[in-house]
């Protein structure tokens, strides 16, 4: 039998990682060594600065309603990637620590309405087009030129 799963963030400055994730994300710290453990309800991070894996991983986070969150997080300083926003397997937004490492917190989707577009890890924003396939329509480079 498989135990839960506690996804690895390597970070380059723990304090200020464990602040962001208390701070603006609302988490508590487990323990805070040379390694910190957060959590959050039943999700639970390990924080690491410079050790294992690289900054920029992600990780997929159910909630109950992914628009109280964002209501919440827009006025803790939190840094959204993504804003709330319909797909076929969850009404899902994006949300990126200091390293860059994101957290896709997601609640069912809304039924009867649209898919929206999704954000990539470079920023390029995608739509399902019809027969399933997805579609580049959006640049962050594009974007940052405007």
């Amino acid at each position: 039998m498989f135990g839960g799963v506690t996804p690895i963030f390597a970070v380059s400055d723990l304090r200020a990682s464990v602040d962001y994730y208390v701070r603006a994300l609302g988490f508590t710290v487990d323990f805070k060594d040379m390694i910190a453990s957060v959590s959050r309800e039943r999700c639970s991070l390990f924080l690491v600065p410079g050790d294992q894996g690289h900054p920029g991983a992600w990780a997929w986070v159910g909630v109950d309603d992914v628009e109280i969150v964002y209501a919440e997080y827009r006025g803790s300083g939190a840094t959204i990637r993504q804003a709330p926003t319909n797909f076929p397997w969850a009404r899902e937004m994006q949300v990126a620590d200091p390293d860059g490492n994101v957290l896709r917190l997601g609640s069912e989707p809304r039924p009867n309405e649209r898919f929206g577009p999704w954000c990539d890890m470079r920023g390029d924003l995608w739509h399902l087009a019809h027969g399933g396939k997805w579609v580049r329509i959006e640049s962050r480079s594009n974007r940052e030129a405007d």
